[in-house]
């Protein structure tokens, strides 16, 4: 079935079409409209599902502990400072390995106050032990919420899917909307192996002393270490049942390209025509759009560099004091697989700004001329 949906829409036609069975939300722009309207199918009946109301995010992500624990399917949805009050409860989640699933709507963190949007909340959260995901299209949203909650639940790891405020969250497109039963024989309810039962009394993330405690984290960490195996499984479903496929690393116009360009999120579809436009104009300009932070998808990229292509990465992030997070995750991951690639880095699009057809081309022209810095951040868009 085809409807016309904003992506904040696509988020709750996934949420009840996964039949979770717990949602806890405190609204917050660009947030606002995917608790709204979960709020009204839950309280009209058209989705068997707690909606709790809550007095902050904080709160938000600790009902979802306690509900999780129980064994029960949950979700919840925020941007910037709300995730950022979240952090506390985000390490224990992952840490008490509860398959929440969680949708960030990127919004850039104040000061000074801002709706608008950059990925430095989502990206600011990747040492919280979350698997995350980010999308450019409003299906890439729904069908993304669908796979998290299955591959949450094979690795009891959280996940969090992330989309760009306004950009995204607010544009409506024509979606392809699967039908509830082909979702059920996808993704069947959750089995919790262990769980709060009082049939069968267990206790759970109780206090541990040190000659346990980095064996809990090392079981994180292997988990993680096997979760790019799951992904690409639950992909590789997804599309037998959909019709739709995904991977880690989406490329586009690769082949024979002297300059690969690494985007993810709404600018990734801008560079996306833009490299198309130039490619028909004969420069060998090429994308590699990054679906994930976490895992890092590193075999994804390395399977398409090519010698003496100039690598650049464009961020709508930035860690002060280090640059654009993307950058700085794949240049250690290329080291750290002995890869030894100049990665250009490129910061723009803070606060919303545009990205802009314009500062691709720049971009382009700037690594042919080799006029960019190739050791420290090369602005985009900047007021100087």
């Amino acid at each position: 079935m085809n409807r016309v949906m904003s992506g904040n829409e696509a988020v709750s036609q996934a949420v009840k079409l996964s039949r979770v069975q717990v949602i806890s939300a405190y609204p917050i722009t660009p947030q606002t409209s995917i608790s709204e309207k979960l709020s009204e199918i839950c309280g009209s009946g058209e989705m068997d599902a707690k909606f709790v109301k809550v007095e902050s995010e904080h709160s938000a992500m600790a009902t979802l502990i306690g509900a999780s624990s129980t064994g029960v399917r949950t979700f919840t949805a925020t941007s910037s400072q709300g995730l950022a009050l979240m952090q506390e409860l985000l390490f224990w989640v992952s840490g008490a390995r509860l398959p929440v699933v969680m949708v960030n709507v990127n919004r850039a963190m104040a000061a000074p106050w801002t709706i608008w949007c950059d990925q430095t909340d989502s990206v600011s959260q990747r040492d919280t032990g979350w698997l995350q995901f980010y999308c450019w299209s409003n299906q890439e949203i729904l069908d993304s919420v669908i796979c998290a909650f299955r591959i949450a639940e094979e690795l009891l790891i959280p996940c969090m899917v992330c989309h760009d405020g306004f950009f995204i969250s607010h544009t409506h497109e024509v979606l392809d909307i699967p039908e509830q039963n082909q979702v059920d024989a996808f993704l069947p309810p959750r089995k919790a192996e262990y769980k709060l039962d009082t049939a069968n009394p267990r206790t759970f993330s109780g206090g541990t002393m040190p000659s346990m405690f980095m064996e809990f984290r090392y079981k994180v960490q292997a988990a993680f270490e096997r979760a790019q195996g799951v992904i690409d499984q639950t992909y590789e479903q997804f599309e037998q049942a959909f019709g739709r496929g995904y991977h880690a690393v989406e490329a586009y116009y690769t082949d024979g390209a002297e300059i690969l360009l690494i985007a993810s999120g709404s600018a990734a579809s801008t560079v996306y025509h833009t490299v198309r436009q130039m490619r028909e104009s004969g420069r060998k300009v090429g994308l590699l759009r990054m679906r994930q932070l976490r895992p890092l998808p590193v075999e994804g990229v390395l399977k398409h560099l090519t010698d003496g292509a100039a690598l650049a990465v464009i961020d709508r992030n930035l860690s002060p004091g280090t640059g654009g997070v993307f950058t700085q995750e794949l240049r250690a991951a290329l080291h750290r697989n002995g890869v030894d690639y100049r990665v250009h880095e490129f910061v723009g699009g803070l606060g919303g700004r545009d990205i802009t057809a314009a500062d691709i081309e720049k971009i382009c022209d700037d690594l042919e001329n080799k006029t960019a810095d190739p050791a420290g951040i090369n602005w985009v868009g900047l007021n100087r």
